[in-house]
C-alpha cells in the first residue's frame, strides 16, 4: 500500500510539522504523518473512526489502536486539537516553536452546527478574561478549551427551512 497523497497546503504544513517534531527529538513517522495529513485535509474535524476509514485506503491494515497511538503522539506534539463536543480532531501546525510544550495555548473554537466546520480562534483577550475569572475564583486555569456552537457566516447567509435541533 503506498502513502496518502496530500493537497499542497497539507504537504507543506507535513513539512513544518516533521521539523517540529525532529526538533524536538520526536519521529513523524509515516504513520503519524498520514493520520497529521488526512485531519489536515478535512473539512470539517475528523473522528478517530472516520480517519480509520480513510486510513485503510492507503494503509489496508490499520486498526483502531494504531489510530488512537498517532492520535495521542500528534496531541502530544501540539499538532493537533482534539475538539471534545464533536469528539473530534483538526490540525495546528502553524507554530514553530520547537519547545517540547508550544501548544499550551488555550483551545479556542466556532463550531457551525450546520456544516460542522470549527474555526479555531487565537485570542488571547478571551484567555485572558478566562485565566482572570478563575483566579478570581482561587483556581488555576491548566488547560482550557472553549467550544462555542452557533452558525458560520457562509451557513447564517443561507436561508434554513427548520430550526436546528438541540443535541
Amino acid at each position: 500500500m503506498g502513502e496518502a497523497a496530500f493537497s499542497p497546503r497539507t504537504t507543506g504544513a507535513l513539512s513544518r510539522a516533521e521539523a517540529l517534531c525532529a526538533a524536538r527529538g520526536a519521529k513523524l513517522t509515516a504513520l503519524r504523518r498520514d493520520v497529521l495529513g488526512l485531519i489536515l485535509d478535512a473539512e470539517t474535524p475528523a473522528g478517530a473512526y472516520d480517519l480509520l476509514d480513510r486510513l485503510r485506503r492507503t494503509r489496508g491494515g490499520a486498526a483502531p489502536p494504531t489510530v488512537y497511538r498517532a492520535l495521542d503522539f500528534l496531541c502530544a506534539q501540539g499538532l493537533v486539537h482534539r475538539v471534545e463536543r464533536l469528539a473530534a480532531f483538526v490540525g495546528c501546525v502553524a507554530d514553530t516553536t520547537p519547545e517540547p510544550h508550544p501548544h499550551d495555548h488555550p483551545a479556542q473554537f466556532l463550531i457551525c452546527r450546520d456544516c460542522g466546520r470549527a474555526t479555531e480562534l487565537d485570542d488571547p483577550d478571551l484567555a485572558h478574561a478566562l485565566a482572570e475569572a478563575a483566579r478570581r475564583r482561587g483556581f488555576s486555569i491548566q488547560t482550557a478549551t472553549i467550544e462555542a456552537e452557533g452558525r458560520c457566516a457562509a451557513c447564517a447567509a443561507t436561508p434554513t427551512h427548520e430550526a436546528t435541533p438541540c443535541p
